[in-house]
């Protein structure tokens, strides 16, 4: 249409986009000024356009009604790929991103380890103590007195500690690590006194003795954990102390082959020496194997390969051949019975792949116990399930046996059969491992001939503070199975009634107590002896118990026979590491709280008197459990929760200990043993 010099095109609608024109508001408090907007599209290959409303942005009162507003685009959709092309799309996608992962990984560690070499010279001139080269000599034998060490000015933080307290441990066990890691490296002058330089994993050590685990993956060097609060080590051996003048006597082979003998003075000194093998008075155990340190695990694995390889010899007759093929243990602890289970694995596993079969048809294994069941100190079910396991392995468990004789070609011993009498039977022996308790070292020995309170012949005893028996009050500590704790509850009676007759004016063998001082007396009790506590629970019952003549009160009589009948339920501490473990850990803080307390000591001039009492609590041991592998499977022992199972069993089993380890270079070492063994067996060598 045309009006005057104007023309009016009406512009088609584009149909499609009718969906997106706004609606007009339905009130007015709705109602929003609409803007236009030209949107051009194409129609039948002509330009046209179209005009469609919509609403400016603005903030919304409410964010519940803002309005979600998507562009819009005339772009025709992807084509959606097949499930084959998305699948291999992403497998190269993840691959690709995987090997650029361990490819960074692999040349980050290679920069890692380049960084690790020196090509410059690391020694620098250093001053040295000239009473650390010609140390002065002195004691009862005029030997050097090492006051100072070579090491002391090795770096500020020694030579701060020259001047400390001087602190030596003897030993390189879980009692001496677990207190090293508790102490803080400015307090005092550390020496570590060992024969051996490393930490070793005992629990983890049956394992090595057959291949499932390298000798290395069970040892950490001591050097490494004395370097940690800045100490010193000497590979020396103690041969004897002057309790009197605070010198230890060490004897420390040269580069000559001779022996050297010197003092190596202490402020504090703490025993921790372990134990050895007890060996009961029986004859003939220079035939005999023994489990204590990392070298008798590699000659147990060499002897066991020697026996296996000896018995595939033509030249060996069908006697010898069993004869060497018959594993005897002497001993149904952990120890022995884990052994065991190793050596059956060891036999079942990998001897067919590698041997002939005549072998594991003529293998015997045999464990003799002198109690009634092995694993006596756990649950009497997880006892009958390692029997029934060990039946079912065809290990045979001989119960109720003594050894008499170990001859170098069978083991005498005595047993019990069905009417009670003695019998004497003997075994083919090719190999004997003894394991039948633990017994004191000579340096043991020699401390406990010098103190004539020290009357038990295992172990040294201790107070609940773990100091030494007859040793000067605070200067010398046992742990660890060298030492048992001494809870003699009753003869510190006139002790604990000491301040209660001072405030009667009576004497103490003559009062007479109430059950309200009977409460006080416990309360005393259990702060000196915290093994006591668990027989201290029911304090009226108690009392009820052994006010004999019903008078309402105990006279000294009473309360003597009440406390012994608390010392005999009082049982020994187990010679485990955790006990150990745990001793260490309690000597660490309370020398550290000794350390902190002793500026304000020295200013108040107390140097005497009970001062560990004072500064820290007694020792109290908790039982976190026992455990033990009896092939594949294991036996769990947790404060009355007492479990058993198979190969998830083992698993937990091998977790606990990969926790325990010492430091991530044992775990990560642990953790490579176990999988070469799933991978390509044990290690059949003998070097």
């Amino acid at each position: 249409m045309r009006i005057g010099a104007l023309r009016v095109v009406k512009a088609p609608v584009n149909r499609s986009l009718q969906p997106i024109l706004p609606q007009w508001p339905r009130n007015r408090s709705d109602h929003t000024r609409l803007q236009p907007h030209t949107i051009s599209t194409s129609h039948d290959c002509r330009q046209s356009t179209t005009t469609a409303w919509r609403r400016p942005l603005q903030p919304a009162s409410n964010p519940t009604k803002r309005r979600l507003l998507r562009p819009i685009s005339t772009k025709p959709l992807p084509h959606r790929r097949g499930p084959v092309f998305r699948f291999f799309y992403r497998s190269f996608a993840y691959t690709g991103g995987f090997i650029v992962v361990v490819g960074g990984l692999v040349v980050g560690f290679f920069i890692y380890d380049a960084s690790t070499y020196r090509e410059d010279l690391s020694y620098t001139d250093i001053p040295v103590s000239t009473e650390a080269l010609y140390p002065r000599r002195g004691g009862p034998k005029n030997l050097p007195i090492a006051d100072t060490l070579v090491s002391d000015d090795d770096c500020p933080e020694n030579t701060r500690a020259k001047h400390k307290p001087k602190l030596v441990v003897l030993g390189s066990g879980w009692g001496s690590v677990a207190l090293l890691k508790q102490l803080n490296p400015e307090d005092y002058h550390i020496t570590v006194v060992s024969p051996v330089n490393y930490f070793l994993f005992t629990p983890m050590l049956p394992s090595a003795t057959v291949g499932t685990l390298e000798l290395r993956s069970l040892v950490e060097p001591i050097r490494r954990i004395v370097q940690r609060v800045k100490g010193h080590f000497l590979r020396a051996e103690a041969v004897d102390v002057v309790l009197s003048e605070r010198l230890l006597e060490v004897a420390q082979v040269d580069a000559t082959g001779e022996q050297r003998h010197f003092y190596l003075p202490y402020d504090k000194l703490v025993i921790g020496v372990g134990s050895t093998t007890n060996a009961h008075g029986v004859k003939g155990l220079e035939n005999c194997y023994f489990l204590k340190t990392i070298e008798d695990a590699g000659k147990i694995r060499n002897k066991i390969l020697q026996n296996l390889e000896h018995a595939c010899l033509p030249t060996t007759t069908d006697d010898e051949r069993r004869r060497l093929l018959s594993f005897v243990v002497s001993g149904g602890g952990p120890t022995g019975v884990e052994f065991a289970a190793e050596l059956f694995d060891l036999l079942n596993e990998d001897l067919g792949r590698s041997f002939p079969k005549i072998l594991r048809n003529e293998v015997s294994v045999h464990v003799i116990q002198s109690r009634g069941h092995i694993l006596n100190t756990y649950d009497e079910a997880l006892s009958r399930f390692a029997e029934e396991r060990f039946a079912h392995d065809q290990v045979e468990v001989l119960t109720n046996s003594r050894v008499k004789e170990v001859r170098p070609d069978k083991i005498l011993f005595t047993q019990k059969d069905e009417n009670g009498e003695t019998v004497t039977k003997e075994l083919p022996l090719g190999f004997c491992l003894w394991s039948t308790g633990v017994a004191q070292t000579d340096f043991c020995k020699r401390i406990a001939e010098k103190l004539e309170v020290q009357t038990n012949r295992h172990a040294l005893e201790t107070d609940t503070h773990l100091r030494l028996n007859g040793a000067p009050l605070g200067s010398v500590y046992a742990i660890g199975d060298c030492s048992t704790v001494q809870n003699n509850v009753a003869d510190h009676l006139v002790t604990f009634l000491r301040t209660l007759a001072v405030d009667k004016g009576k004497d103490p063998e003559k009062m007479q107590i109430s059950f309200a001082e009977w409460r006080h007396v416990a309360q005393r009790v259990k702060k000196r002896f915290p093994q006591a506590s668990d027989h201290l629970r029911r304090l009226d019952k108690l009392f009820e118990q052994y006010d004999k003549d019903r008078s309402g009160t105990l006279d000294f009589s009473e309360m003597h026979e009440l406390l012994i009948q608390i010392d005999s339920k009082l049982t020994s501490l187990p010679a485990t590491a955790q006990r150990a473990h745990q001793q260490g850990q309690y000597l660490g803080r309370k020398f550290s709280k000794l350390a902190q307390a002793a500026p304000g000591m020295a200013a108040n001039e107390v140097n005497y008197g009970d001062l560990d009492d004072a500064v820290y609590k007694a020792f109290e041991y908790h039982h976190l459990g026992s455990l033990a592998y009896i092939g594949n499977s294991a036996v769990f022992d947790f404060g009355g929760l007492s479990f058993s199972g198979g190969l998830l069993a083992v698993y937990l089993w091998r977790s606990v200990y990969f926790a325990q380890s010492v430091s991530f270079r044992t775990r990560v070492l642990l953790a490579m043993d176990w999988s070469k063994r799933a991978m390509f067996g044990r290690d059949l060598m003998n070097y």
